[in-house]
């Protein structure tokens, strides 16, 4: 079991802190605010009301023993430089992993110069999501493995039915690899086939589902049709 301190209470962190501990783990939620607290307390293995700004009360709090430490805090204001003040305590504990969320590329930069080790970009990244699912409905199941580049499943459109996976040209025509195939048993729809190394002379049929790689701009470029 991991242990987790998450530091600062909005929206992002008590989601998160509620996310993990529902997942098992031991969870210290911190927050200046009494309310807060209050609210989250039965939620998580710990809540404790203090100011993230005091690296004696931190210590104290065992936050030292933490396997990751998260600081969630709003970032307008006096906020800010509260969240910075927050990342060099937690540097000077000797926490080797810290993640900062950052309301923007900036703010990211600072966390990073002060000592954080991870940046997350909720508001950005929730964009850059949904842009992906508007520009291209058809991709789902997407993983993320380097900027601007995923791995997506497609179910074949009517245009890939009955062709070979040398017929469809997927790398010279869209710039995209295919990784494997999942085909659904025609007499049973509940079971599935995996085929992970399709074969040039492998034929794609209705209902497969193409796992596929490459940049999200080419994946969006697939046909839906």
């Amino acid at each position: 079991m991991k242990r987790f301190a998450v530091l600062g209470l909005g929206r992002f962190g008590q989601k998160l802190a509620i996310a993990l501990s529902m997942s098992g783990e031991e969870v210290i939620a911190i927050d200046k605010n009494r309310d807060i607290i209050d609210r989250i307390r039965d939620q998580v293995s710990h809540a404790v009301r203090l100011n993230s700004e005091d690296e004696d009360a931190l210590h104290a709090q065992g936050v030292d023993k933490c396997d990751v430490a998260i600081i969630g805090m709003e970032q307008s204001g006096s906020s800010f430089e509260s969240a910075i003040l927050t990342v060099v305590n937690l540097r000077n504990l000797g926490l080797t992993r810290i993640i900062a969320r950052a309301e923007s590329l900036t703010a990211g930069q600072v966390f990073t110069a002060v000592g954080a080790t991870e940046i997350v970009y909720p508001e950005i990244e929730t964009a850059q999501r949904w842009a992906f699912k508007l520009l291209a409905p058809h991709v789902s199941e997407k993983i993320d493995f380097a900027p601007g580049y995923s791995m997506g499943s497609v179910t074949a459109p009517q245009s890939f039915h009955e062709k070979t996976v040398m017929d469809l040209q997927l790398r010279q025509k869209y710039d995209v690899n295919l990784i494997a195939i999942k085909k659904s048993d025609p007499n049973d729809d509940k079971k599935m086939t995996i085929i992970n190394v399709p074969l040039p002379t492998t034929v794609i049929n209705a209902g497969d589902v193409l796992m596929l790689a490459g940049s999200e701009a080419n994946l969006a470029k697939l046909p839906q049709e």
